[in-house]
């Protein structure tokens, strides 16, 4: 089932999210729902808060960054095929050099500016059947991880940016949260009600 994505100003998108017991309801069809949701809005990532559940829960897929030409064969292969579930992850160190990268989040849309991140990150989680990993990410596989650990500690990429870009972009969040946007997926508009 497509669920409709919490738009930039809910307050649901600035909590710490709780961790989720093995018992969570339903649990095989949240995550089968996040799934179908981000897809449906061409993500590579989705964070339930993004569905309006403040839970340490996120999916990724981010297979369709392996078709990028100026990856390198061996980030081409990282990236094939790596679709996840993490289920109350802890970022143990994020180390490596930093680098930027023009992210975008499906919470905001039309927004993309350049963020700055580590490049390798080692995280504990719990897969969809609730056995426990601690692995090493780095390159863009990080990269969509820590965006979407940010949102379950209830930041946004927004939040990184330069006071002056916060600025400059004000206007158009206003606009996001009041729905005042085209977009091709069901969003849900904090301000919307109020808008009108």
């Amino acid at each position: 089932m497509i669920l409709p994505i919490v738009a930039y100003g809910d307050p649901v998108l600035r909590k710490v999210a709780k961790d989720i017991p093995k018992d969570y309801p339903k649990l095989d069809v949240l995550i089968e729902n996040m799934f179908e949701t981000m897809y449906n809005a061409y993500g590579v990532g989705l964070a339930a808060p993004q569905i309006g559940l403040p839970i340490r829960l996120f999916v990724i897929d981010a297979t369709a960054f392996a078709d990028d030409d100026e990856l390198s064969e061996k980030e081409k292969e990282q990236l094939t095929g790596f679709k996840k579930v993490f289920i109350n992850p802890t970022i143990i160190e994020e180390t490596g050099e930093e680098w930027t990268f023009n992210e975008g989040c499906l919470s905001i849309p039309d927004i993309r500016e350049d963020v700055t991140r580590n490049a390798i990150i080692k995280i504990e989680y719990y897969d969809a059947d609730f056995n426990k990993y601690i692995e090493e990410f780095d390159g863009l596989a990080a990269r969509v991880i820590q965006h979407e650990y940010d949102h379950i500690e209830g930041v946004l990429f927004t939040d990184k940016l330069s006071s002056l870009k916060k600025r400059l972009l004000k206007g158009k969040l206003t606009s996001i949260s009041k729905g005042k946007i085209k977009i091709d997926y069901k969003m849900r508009f904090p301000d919307a009600k109020k808008a009108r």
